[in-house]
């Protein structure tokens, strides 16, 4: 077993993979402070959420309440939230550079970054040009814990101000429930028929969840 990896020059020295998940989290949060590693609390950060992704989403007020945080949690939540942020970014920035159909996971990652945790239903457009490349991603409507309402019109205004080839629209389900459903559908098909007017096409609709990405091409829906 390598020795314990605690210090920024055990990263440089290793290489991050090397990294327990604690180690990791440890080093992020001790950026820019003396004193003893903060390994304790980064244990505690996982004890209590359960996974690296439920601690990145962790509310200030819950980090303040964990032994070791104290008078810091500000700066510890701003840190984590910090990382999601970065890496949400560089997946919509990998997804700018390719075919998002001929290579998916980028923007797979990406919604499920950007709208799994979201307490209330989201629904978000991704505009593509010709050679399936991000152009733009908007947040078009929100919703209750358990619906909300899309006007098609304003996903095609915004394709049209984009000059958008295609378009792949997601939303998620607070639920949990990784399934589609009816209204799903419906509104699936109002939009592919919208969209056909301006020509536009509509690639897919992603249905995220903590658990799950349910892609409507995959699943044969559209």
């Amino acid at each position: 077993m390598p020795p314990a990896m605690q210090s920024p020059q055990d990263l440089l020295r290793h290489g991050a993979p090397r990294l327990t998940d604690v180690e990791v989290l440890a080093l992020l949060l001790q950026a820019g402070r003396s004193g003893p590693p903060a390994t304790g609390l980064a244990g505690r950060l996982l004890t209590r959420f359960g996974s690296l992704r439920a601690v990145i989403r962790a509310p200030e007020e819950e980090i303040a309440r964990l032994r070791g945080a104290g008078t810091q949690a500000p700066r510890h939540a701003a840190r984590l939230a910090a990382a999601a942020e970065l890496v949400r970014r560089s997946l919509l920035e990998q997804a700018r550079e390719e075919d998002v159909i001929a290579s998916p996971d980028a923007l797979r990652d990406f919604l499920r970054l950007t709208l799994a945790d979201r307490e209330r239903e989201v629904f978000i457009a991704v505009y593509l040009d010709n050679r399936h490349r991000v152009l733009a991603v908007e947040e078009l409507f929100q919703g209750t814990l358990t619906q909300t309402s899309v006007h098609p019109r304003e996903v095609v205004r915004a394709a049209l101000r984009h000059n958008a080839a295609a378009t792949i629209v997601a939303h998620n389900h607070p639920s949990g429930v990784a399934q589609a459903s009816q209204a799903d559908r419906t509104l699936t098909e109002q939009l592919r028929a919208t969209l056909s007017h301006v020509d536009v096409r509509l690639l897919d609709h992603f249905i995220i969840t903590p658990q799950a990405a349910i892609s409507f091409a995959e699943t044969g829906l559209l």
